[in-house]
């Protein structure tokens, strides 16, 4: 039960909370800025070559400083889905970006706000949604018009207000544009990442998303101002931070730092100190993510956490600091984005970060539409292409390893991969069980493909996770066959190609694929599977493994598999593997619009359409 006497708690599993009346000092408010597409390092609060932020740099001076902050999810649907139910969206069916359906909330649980609601505050949202959920109750308001000034008097509040001031489409600029528009910040003062070419195309867009962040402490500061205006600023919590990682190339969309670890700015109010156990201007060492956000402000609101909750309080009555600061811990993951395939899942343990690449041949650097409407994407891809990097430079539009181990204080860009390190075996062995028993525990549902989950799972993933659930857990040890020697896992391979399960074999032929040429003594069974399997997709992926290892063409076979797509999701993935096979291997792949089912609809039609408007290009 809460510790504060003024709530009383009925049953959440009823849907139903009632409260005793409250006056409004007895009550919190709350204030969310978030900006779109940033990542820690680019302000000066977090990395000395960044950005000042006056506004931003203020609200820490009388507050603290969060310095392992993680979006779960480096992109926008995704990340704010994981927001707003403080769920793992794999486990809820909620880690597509963008979602092919809408799935419901986990559990008949609600969106955080509706909690507030029935605690009496005016609940108000400006404006962006962008959820991956069905939602229906939560906002008084939710609009470009809202505002906490639209409560009645003396009610306590909880605002959002979002700006996508540093959003990606904020750096869609021409060559035109690029040579007549001159940046605040010069372009030869920026510090590029080691992984990018210096070219003035990449120092004059990393000199202007910096320049977009001062624009985003100038819009902050507006309001700001109203909340001293408005005389509530004794009385009300500000959190400042990213929506997730920022949009320079390798940063939105990627598990790495640059997509994941976010600043987060708390503004502790004058009157409610007390809830937290810190002095102002404090930094806090330890991981808190996304789940944890909607617990942390139930917590200093004094609302229970609902169950279907998967995040922890950082702060509040009952919460120390100092514990907090013992969090060393931070999941993350990145599926579809757009119409790009992946699936990755990292973990973040102190300064290591690991990585598990699932499906590793599908490169970082996959040609993805949007993201390449960008000037230094074009330009990269462009270098790569013409044999004109360096090698850690290549490295985005080259095969992963399955796994990636990162020493993170000596490597802080995640270059140098210590997984075949021996020196670090036991942190890999540690890190890897870590991963895999965290995947099986939330019954990840990204071991189905998402075809298969359009079909099958999305009226209630979280239902089909829980009756599903030793069989994730066999298709994520199918899976982790990768990881072992591949005369040790020659044996299981054989097993998995041959179950009843066209999942098991799914998963066998993408380890087929990650061994690469050592897999040669399966190129019979993997043909047999690409001719005759009752599966599309365990198709897919046996075209796939004989094409990346040179024993199949794959530009017949591929147009025949797109004709008889069961779905829009399972035509993506089809077209996903086109592009990867035309750009990264010597086929000559045509794909053509009427191959497509003429029946097909819905969202996944924008993806297919990029993809098909791709193949014909040259």
């Amino acid at each position: 039960m809460t510790n504060n006497p003024c709530f009383k708690y009925l049953s959440l599993f009823l849907g139903v909370s009632l409260f005793g009346e409250c006056l409004a000092a007895d009550q919190p408010n709350f204030v969310w800025f978030t900006s779109e597409d940033n990542s820690v390092h680019f302000s000066r609060l977090y990395n000395e070559g960044g950005i000042a932020m006056p506004t931003i740099e203020r609200l820490a001076s009388h507050g603290l400083i969060f310095e392992h902050a993680f979006s779960n999810a480096p992109v926008c649907s995704v990340a704010r889905t994981t927001l707003l139910t403080g769920a793992y969206a794999p486990r809820i069916g909620a880690q597509y970006h963008r979602r092919s359906k809408m799935v419901p909330m986990p559990d008949l649980g609600k969106m955080y706000p509706w909690y507030l609601q029935q605690a009496g505050y005016y609940t108000t949202n400006n404006s962006k949604t962008d959820y991956n959920v069905l939602v229906e109750q939560g906002w008084d308001e939710s609009s470009t018009d809202a505002s906490w000034r639209g409560r009645q008097q003396g009610q306590p509040f909880f605002h959002v207000q979002n700006t996508a001031l540093t959003h990606e489409s904020s750096l869609h600029f021409t060559r035109e544009e690029m040579m007549t528009i001159e940046n605040l910040t010069p372009s030869e003062s920026v510090n590029l990442f080691p992984y990018f070419p210096d070219t003035p195309i990449f120092r004059y867009t990393h000199a202007r998303y910096l320049d977009n962040h001062v624009k985003v402490d100038n819009y902050f500061g507006e309001y700001l101002g109203m909340l001293e205006e408005d005389g509530v600023l004794d009385d009300t919590f500000i959190f400042y931070f990213g929506d997730h990682g920022g949009v320079l190339p390798r940063g939105k969309g990627y598990a790495y730092e640059n997509g994941l670890h976010v600043p987060l700015i708390v503004y502790v109010p004058e009157n409610w100190k007390h809830l937290v156990n810190e002095e102002y201007g404090a930094r806090v060492t330890g991981f808190v993510s996304f789940i944890d956000f909607a617990p942390t402000v139930l917590s200093l609101a004094g609302i229970e956490v609902p169950p279907h909750m998967d995040g922890v309080p950082f702060l509040g009555q009952s919460i120390d600091l100092k514990e907090v600061n013992k969090r060393d811990q931070a999941f993350g993951y990145a599926d579809r984005f757009d119409e790009k395939i992946d699936h990755v899942r990292s973990l973040r343990k102190g300064n290591f970060k690991y990585i598990r690449n699932y499906q590793p041949f599908n490169v970082d650097g996959l040609w993805n539409e949007y993201r390449y409407i960008m000037l230094a994407y074009q330009e990269w891809w462009e270098l790569y292409r013409s044999g004109e990097l360096e090698e850690v430079q290549s490295q985005f539009f080259e095969p992963r390893p399955a796994e990636q181990l990162f020493d993170l204080e000596n490597d802080p860009y995640e270059l140098q991969n210590l997984a075949s390190d021996l020196a670090y075996a036991e942190i890999l062995g540690d890190m890897r069980s870590s991963l895999s028993s965290k995947v099986k525990s939330i019954n990840d549902l990204s071991m189905f493909p998402e075809s298969m989950l359009f079909e099958e799972a999305f009226d209630d993933p979280v239902v089909f996770g829980r009756n599903n659930s030793q069989r994730i857990s066999q298709l994520v040890d199918t899976a982790d066959l990768s990881l072992r020697e591949f005369d040790r896992a020659r044996d299981d391979i054989n097993l998995a190609l041959n179950s009843e399960d066209p999942w098991q074999r799914y998963w066998g032929l993408i380890v087929l694929s990650t061994f690469g040429e050592q897999s040669n003594r399966f190129i019979q069974r993997a043909n047999d599977i690409a001719k005759s399997d009752n599966e599309n997709l365990v198709r897919l992926r046996a075209i796939e493994f004989l094409a990346l290892i040179g024993q199949e063409n794959p530009s017949q076979l591929l147009p025949a598999l797109l004709a008889s797509a069961n779905n829009e999701a399972e035509a993506t993935i089809i077209l996903n593997t086109a592009v990867l096979l035309r750009d990264f291997t010597e086929y000559d792949i045509q794909i053509e619009s009427a191959m497509i089912p003429p029946s097909f609809s819905g969202p996944q039609l924008l993806n297919i359409d990029r993809r098909l408007n791709y193949l014909s290009s040259d």
